[in-house]
């Protein structure tokens, strides 16, 4: 591999770091081309690749994009897993290469920028994918919405089944439709009361009247009535 190769490798790992949200270090010796292509094909389902580097290209892409921890596990035969989405998924896709090759042993990773050891990785990998995840968040936050419009219809049909009922009523007789309710006209039938005061005027009127058409007799005269002396 001339100087030209070498520049071009490392900046396509460089870009590779740079795109990947995390990076699994494997140690490849003993897996068979047929495994690897298996293993390609599982971890593409995750949005990730494999790629068998040489150590010290590597190393100066490392340096490049400033990860210092991919460094440390660049000794021996090394291929990485480039991952760019789902890191549970691919995690599980190395996992389950390793118990049915018995190879592919973890080495460790980094994960946005934060070293991981064999054991992270490890337990990464039973974690749910991310499918998985998104669907039990779905539920989450459906279940409370369902309660609520459950809530709602049998609100709104109890109160259709009470307007129903009083529709019935009404059509049976047990409840009067059309007229007024009688508190309506109470009012009116009142209205005769607030005319006592002027009744009791007129009576006061009345009274004063008779007495002036009647003015008091005037005393008798008694003159004529005295004995004449003799």
């Amino acid at each position: 591999m001339n100087r030209e190769q070498k520049a071009t490798a490392i900046a396509e790992i460089a870009g590779q770091i740079q795109e990947s949200e995390a990076i699994f270090a494997v140690d490849y010796r003993g897996i068979t081309v047929a495994q690897v292509a298996d293993l390609r094909t599982k971890l593409a389902e995750s949005d990730a690749s494999l790629r068998v580097v040489k150590n010290t290209l590597t190393e100066r892409a490392a340096d490049q994009t400033e990860t210092e921890a991919l460094k440390a596990l660049l000794s021996g035969p090394t291929a990485l897993a480039f991952v760019r989405g789902d890191v549970a998924g691919a995690a599980k896709a190395l996992a389950d290469a390793q118990r049915s090759t018995t190879f592919l042993a973890f080495k460790g990773g980094v994960l946005n920028g934060e070293a991981l050891d064999a054991a992270q990785i490890t337990a990464l990998s039973k974690l749910p994918s991310r499918d998985v995840l998104y669907q039990q968040l779905v539920g989450l936050v459906a279940s409370p919405l369902t309660g609520l419009a459950r809530s709602l219809n049998g609100l709104i049909g109890g109160l259709a089944i009470a307007l129903d009922g009083v529709r019935e009523k009404k059509e049976s007789g047990e409840i009067p439709s059309g007229d007024a309710p009688a508190a309506a006209a109470a009012p009116a039938e009142e209205a005769p009361a607030e005319e006592a005061p002027a009744a009791e005027a007129d009576t006061t009127d009345a009274v004063a009247t008779e007495d002036e058409a009647a003015p008091p007799a005037a005393p008798a005269d008694t003159t004529d009535q005295t004995p004449q002396e003799d």
